[in-house]
């Protein structure tokens, strides 16, 4: 019901395009970049080849070529120093982009240079292939009185000469303090139509209106590579000293009472490993997830194609416990569905058994037009349930197409699929009472699928005239 493919292409590319804002550190507050030239654009300084490796700049990548077979792996490597001292105690990410000549397995460090082999507060194994992946890997700076460091990539013991291609290399340390002010993505869809159709009259309207607000990001399988997708967006947002917002959509049987948006992983395996990288990727950093839009609420609608709804409880149940140890600085959000869909008597322990208790709360409200104030009863009657199981919990909802309510006519089954004389509801906001936040987490101008005003455009593509409507009030 909520996102397709059709549009992921388009965002993918623009994730990898943004990947060079990580070396811009902006505002002041925000966490700096400590390696320098991690996109090695006409040089390779300052890294340096140290013991049987030759370096050269190559497509605004770093070719590293193994010069002679060697036993270990430090006795072939690169190294760059940190722009600043690490401190110690403090949690940090290691991005980067590899692929190897030879499949072999490579060592990354975060090493101190006054004892480089005795003091790594990074020692990673990094399994590399033909294909170019991207690696995010936090870490915690170790104690030491002389925390000078360097970055180096150990090469030898694959027993050949690979040669081995990096490209945008990132070290930022998390913030201390999680950021306040919410991520708006200049790559977002609503953005970057504006951007590409500066001569239309709707372009102005859409950038200001839309495109400069602060909208989610939805991941899923359409990702050729997740980790390079939903770490750039996160560095991106770290760079600034904003917070981001990431919805994970990729439950085996997703969007089973709809069908627009179907698909998934393939299989319960399948998702534990998808979530597991996604979570990852995130790492220790600030962030908002809204897990799984529809998953609990339309989980009973899995028995159409002969599945059993207590799976996806437990696959979702699995999700909380892999975001909450692997993504520990998250705020994570699992989707209630809406006012009108399963009351609250009945949603409460449905989100008991699928993790809630893992989790900072719930969202109600994703990519529907229920009023906020209908919103937050709904969310208050849930939570009054759960006080008796895991507590009362902190919600968010979804404001982004609320802003004149739900539609109503005589065929109320399809009213949430791009309904006319929609309007914008209240804008991205964190709030001292009720909802911790109001969010856009549906995408304005994305269509739910080829339905309502939306005529043949598919779920997930960005239209102007869908965003329009919203803008305008009208159909």
């Amino acid at each position: 019901m909520r996102f397709l493919a059709s549009r992921a292409m388009a965002l993918a590319a623009g994730l990898i395009a943004a990947t060079a804002t990580l070396a811009v550190p902006h505002p002041a507050s925000a966490a700096a970049q400590l390696v320098a030239n991690g996109t090695f654009t006409g040089s390779t300084t300052p890294w340096a080849a140290l013991g049987q490796t030759a370096i050269a700049a190559e497509d605004d990548r770093m070719r590293v070529e193994v010069t002679n077979v060697v036993a270990n792996p430090w006795d072939a490597m690169v190294a760059a120093p940190t722009t600043s001292a690490l401190n110690p105690g403090r949690s940090y990410t290691l991005s980067f982009d590899a692929y190897s000549t030879v499949a072999f397995t490579a060592k990354a460090t975060v090493q101190y240079t006054a004892t480089p082999s005795s003091n790594q507060s990074l020692a990673t194994d990094v399994p590399l292939t033909s294909s170019s992946r991207r690696y995010s890997i936090p870490f915690t700076a170790a104690q030491a009185s002389a925390t000078a460091a360097e970055v180096t990539f150990q090469l030898g013991g694959s027993g050949a000469r690979p040669v081995v291609r990096f490209d945008n290399v990132s070290l930022m340390e998390t913030q201390p303090a999680r950021p306040t002010a919410l991520y708006v993505n200049p790559l977002s869809n609503p953005a970057r139509w504006a951007g590409e159709h500066v001569n239309d009259p709707a372009a102005t309207p859409i950038r200001d209106d839309i495109g400069n607000k602060p909208i989610f990001e939805w991941f899923g399988g359409w990702f050729t590579d997740l980790t390079k997708a939903v770490d750039t967006y996160v560095g991106s947002a770290q760079a600034q000293d904003r917070l981001p917002m990431l919805v994970a959509y990729n439950i085996p049987n997703r969007d089973a009472c709809a069908g627009h948006s179907g698909g998934g992983a393939g299989d319960a395996a399948g998702y534990h490993a998808w979530i597991t990288e996604f979570a990852k990727a995130i790492g220790s950093r600030h962030a908002v997830v809204v897990l799984e839009p529809d998953g609990v609420a339309a989980a009973g609608c899995v028995t159409r194609i002969g599945k059993d709804p207590e799976d996806q409880y437990r696959m979702l149940l699995d999700a909380t416990r892999v975001l909450r140890a692997e993504a520990p600085n998250a705020w994570v959000y699992l989707d209630a569905g809406n006012a009108t869909w399963i009351p609250a008597a009945q949603m409460a322990p449905l989100l008991v058994k699928s993790g809630v208790a893992n989790t900072r709360g719930f969202s109600v409200n994703v990519s529907n037009h229920i009023t906020t104030a209908d919103s937050e009863t709904y969310a208050v009657a849930v939570n009054d349930h759960l006080r008796t199981t895991v507590g009362a919990k902190a919600y968010v909802i979804d404001t982004s197409r609320n802003g004149n309510g739900p539609y109503v006519d005589d065929t109320p089954e399809d009213n949430w699929c791009n309904p006319p004389g929609r309007r914008l509801g209240a804008s991205p906001v964190r709030q001292t009472s009720g909802a911790e936040y109001l969010f856009w987490v549906k995408v304005p101008g994305d269509s739910d699928g080829p339905c309502g005003i939306g005529g043949d455009v598919p779920a997930g593509s960005f239209s102007p005239e869908l965003a329009m409507a919203l803008i305008n009030g009208g159909s």
